[in-house]
């Protein structure tokens, strides 16, 4: 069960320096633009996926492996997945047609949007901190 722990680091880790290069993509070497584009919201968006992903699944094989989850658990992940979910919601949201720019042509993150990414990447990351706290640490002894 440690390796699928370190696979979940692993995973976290991907995504924390996705979600890097996708805010900072001139430490890639690329040239930063003036606003954020439709490929560095996706690459935000995948990087905090795997990001809450990993954490998930680090929480459940270094804590809880040989457990079910439980009710509150069960909240946690679903809260997770809901945040991650509305987080490309709110990424997207000129591409969906609702955003800041619907139909244009070029597709910049707004400041609500921005606001509701944020956001939704708490929630998230709320999920990921009630699945951690909500189980006994007993391991089924």
């Amino acid at each position: 069960m440690a390796r699928v722990a370190q696979f979940g680091i692993a995973l976290g880790t991907l995504g924390a320096i996705l979600t890097l290069m996708g805010l900072f993509p001139g430490i890639t070497g690329l040239r930063p633009t003036a606003s954020i584009g439709i490929l560095q919201i996706v690459t935000i968006l995948a990087g905090l996926a795997l990001l809450i992903s990993g954490a998930l699944v680090y929480v459940k094989f270094m804590f809880y492996a040989n457990q079910d989850e439980n009710l509150a658990q069960q909240v946690g992940i679903r809260l997770a997945l809901t945040g991650l979910v509305f987080a490309a919601i709110c990424g997207i949201a000129d591409v969906l047609g609702f955003g800041s720019n619907p139909g244009a042509g070029e597709y910049i993150l707004g400041p609500l949007q921005a606001f509701g990414l944020i956001g939704s990447f708490l929630v998230a990351s709320l999920g990921v901190l009630i699945y951690a706290l909500a189980g006994s640490l007993n391991n089924g002894r």
